[in-house]
């Protein structure tokens, strides 16, 4: 009897054919928006793959359902949407698709700097509102980067990709982590320092640490307040790392001079407050949204997932306890 599937949302081709290769049998969501809670649960019941994406709710209700699931293949870098340790206890494989979206995010998390920095989204809503009528020396001012110190929260693969992109702007680079990045530091010359000295001396901070009990509402408004009025808050990791509330008193108020998000706290609900601020340029959570990126994740998830289903290790497992025979 065939293996079958449930894919939440409509994944790259290239995913989609290897799993027909396989001889998969399987059911995707056909709507181009997020699956409902009613229908993953309905649908999930006599699947023995999942293969889901970071909005996708996995918690213990769903995993009790899909009674036959063998693997749930997530098709993002993070799986803190899966409830780990329960899936870890029904001996179910969670997988992710790690490294393939370094640089794709890296070159956003620049993107999103330069716009900051410049004004540039701004800008282009002055042009389009008609508000531009003639050159002047006090036209959207902003800042330049070159020789400014970049502040880094989070040195992983990411956070590193980030730093080397630096060097051609002469930047001075500082980071916190929670263990000491060697491989970071003899390139760049990046320091590593605390939380607070980092957010004190950066002009552009940006973030790239995963989401846990401990990073989340990391920034906040006492953070908020260690950063120099005309510095650049950036984050491209998870959106609960920020307070938003705090964040938009902070540029309500000018204590910064600004921010640029790709991610949100409630997503996909964006807090009204940052819709109405002009010093912050929001991106509907892009970071990995390149053609060559989303499809070698779909790659990635698509082997993860045929492996798990024949009883082999995933090329990327994140909880080898799992296979464990005292598991």
């Amino acid at each position: 009897m065939p293996y079958k599937i449930y894919i939440t949302r409509k994944i790259p081709q290239a995913g989609l054919r290897l799993i027909v290769r396989e001889g998969i049998k399987f059911t995707i969501n056909p709507r181009d928006k997020p699956v409902s809670r009613r229908e993953l649960l309905k649908t999930v019941r006599d699947k023995d793959g999942l293969l889901c994406l970071l909005g996708d709710k996995i918690d213990k209700e769903v995993i009790e359902t899909g009674a036959r699931l063998k693997i749930i293949s997530a098709y993002a870098v993070g799986y803190d949407n899966i409830d780990l340790a329960y899936a870890t206890r029904k001996r179910i494989m969670v997988t992710n698709t790690p490294g393939v979206l370094t640089e794709a995010t890296a070159e956003l998390a620049w993107a999103i700097i330069f716009a900051s920095a410049r004004r540039i989204a701004e800008a282009d809503r002055f042009i389009r509102t008609g508000r531009f009528k003639t050159w002047g020396p006090q036209l959207m001012l902003g800042t330049e980067l070159h020789h400014k110190t970049l502040g880094i929260i989070g040195a992983g693969r990411i956070g590193q990709a980030v730093a080397r992109k630096a060097a051609g702007f002469k930047m001075r680079i500082i980071y916190t982590d929670t263990v000491p990045r060697p491989e970071l530091e003899k390139p760049t010359g990046a320091r590593r320092v605390t939380l607070p000295r980092l957010l004190a001396e950066s002009d552009v901070v940006t973030i790239h640490t995963p989401l846990t009990a401990g990073t989340r509402h990391l920034i906040s408004r006492q953070e908020l307040s260690l950063m120099k009025p005309t510095a650049y808050l950036i984050n491209t990791s998870r959106g609960p790392v920020v307070d938003e509330a705090a964040l938009v008193a902070a540029l309500r108020h000018k204590r910064i001079a600004g921010a640029g998000l790709d991610v949100y706290e409630q997503e996909p609900r964006i807090h009204p407050g940052l819709l109405k601020l002009e010093n912050v340029v929001l991106l509907p959570h892009i970071g990995s949204a390149t053609t060559q990126t989303r499809e070698k994740m779909a790659l990635m998830a698509a082997e993860n997932l045929i492996a798990g289903l024949k009883g082999k290790r995933p090329p990327n497992l994140v909880n080898p306890k799992v296979l464990s025979p005292r598991c």
